[in-house]
């Protein structure tokens, strides 16, 4: 099921950042929602938003009795509008991700990828303006080498974050974080209120106030 919301994802999408997201998260317990440091973006982007349609790959021998990309046109052609389509599981070098993916993503309604690998097609992924977030380019194809096994399945990570399907997704140019869905809102309005009380500090800094002074007052730094 889509947790698409518009009104809230634009909500994050024009006023808030994965560092005060993450902050709030972790304050809130909720200590381990990054995923890896790794993933950057594909040209200028500023900030994805949407609902994770969650994608497990997994590294395949050349003679594994594999249908070619496994289950890969199948995730692909289920995207949802506001999806994002987010990949992990492989280890080797190969490309998750390209042109005709995006093409398709695209005109399914789907707002971006986020590959725990590898893309290929530059040039062509941003000539589409599709959001990619990846590992870095390298066009070596995935057939043959790798092969999506399962969808709307929960991920794991490697350094630990466990994202489920439809949890929002959250990515900038400093990092990219998951919301479990079930507490999107709450952090979101927390999040809404500390960046409030930032604006407040960066005020008294300008006022000329020590950072010892302020961290004191308000906890905030």
């Amino acid at each position: 099921m889509s947790t698409y919301d518009p009104a809230l994802f634009d909500t994050i999408r024009t006023s808030l950042t994965s560092s005060v997201l993450g902050d709030v998260m972790d304050a809130a317990g909720l200590r381990r929602q990054f995923l890896p440091p790794r993933l950057k973006p594909v040209g200028d982007i500023r900030v994805l938003v949407g609902a994770a349609m969650t994608v497990l790959e997994r590294d395949i021998s050349e003679d594994a009795d594999i249908e070619p990309f496994g289950l890969m046109f199948n995730a692909l052609d289920d995207l949802k509008a506001g999806e994002i389509y987010l990949c992990t599981g492989s280890r080797n070098p190969y490309a998750l991700w390209g042109e005709l993916m995006s093409s398709r993503a695209q005109a399914l309604g789907a707002v971006g990828a986020v590959v725990d690998g590898f893309h290929r097609d530059t040039a062509g992924i941003l000539a589409r303006k599709f959001p990619v977030y990846s590992a870095g380019a390298y066009a070596q194809d995935q057939r043959s080498r790798g092969a999506v096994m399962d969808f709307r399945c929960p991920l794991t990570f490697d350094n630990g974050t466990r994202v489920e399907c439809g949890d929002i997704i959250v990515a900038d140019v400093d990092g990219v974080l998951a919301i479990p869905a079930s507490v999107a809102t709450e952090i979101v309005a927390a999040a809404l209120e500390k960046s409030s009380a930032e604006k407040q500090v960066q005020g008294m800094i300008e006022a000329g106030q020590s950072t010892a002074d302020i961290f004191e007052r308000t906890g905030i730094m």
